[in-house]
């Protein structure tokens, strides 16, 4: 195990983005912090993060909570009011 320290953050993130993501660490009985440093750190090096499998439980998840966007929509959003 490689020693790490861990800092507290103020995340603002899309509702329903959050909720397939919490979604999806419940899944792999991960925090979601953990499934976002792992995201992060595959993508850092252009590696997908999810097998077959994960995918699917995240388009189950996706519907669930109605998440309509995609990466194309990463750089076009705005909030509200």
């Amino acid at each position: 195990m490689k020693k790490i320290e861990r800092v507290q953050t103020g995340l603002r993130i899309e509702k329903r983005l959050l909720k397939v993501l919490k979604g999806l660490a419940e899944h792999l009985d991960i925090s979601v912090a953990e499934l976002i440093e792992a995201m992060a750190l595959h993508a850092f090096e252009g590696k997908a993060p999810f097998g077959k499998d994960t995918m699917a439980r995240i388009g189950q998840l996706k519907a669930v909570y109605d998440l309509d966007l995609s990466a194309a929509d990463s750089h076009v959003l705005s909030e509200q009011g």
